[in-house]
């Protein structure tokens, strides 16, 4: 690999979690909800890809990266859809709120 591409992608990377970040930082608390699950559906089109990618993988260094992308990329999916979950129950007003005693 060219040296000047390893650092163009090293620097990409850094542009895009700096942005990430500043973007992210600045969402307003009400709508933390819908950002997530629209941060899900973007990762389950990148495990998608993740098991494209490992379905084309040909090395077994390319089918260790590939798998491990697609194990990884579930668990983000799946844990973010589990987070969405009980953030959406705090909202639900059809479950009664226990009475006090006393």
């Amino acid at each position: 690999m060219d040296i000047t591409l390893f650092w163009t992608a090293v620097l990409i990377v850094i542009l895009a979690a700096f942005t990430g970040y500043v973007v992210i930082s600045r969402v307003p608390v009400i709508l933390h909800t819908p950002l997530m699950s629209g941060s899900n559906f973007i990762h389950g089109i990148v495990l998608v890809g993740a098991m494209v990618a490992l379905g084309l993988a040909t090395t077994t260094g390319e089918k260790i990266i590939g798998f491990v992308a697609v194990i990884l990329g579930a668990a983000n999916v799946t844990g973010g859809y589990v987070i969405t979950e009980r953030i959406l129950q705090m909202f639900d007003r059809s479950k009664k709120k226990p009475e006090k005693e006393g």
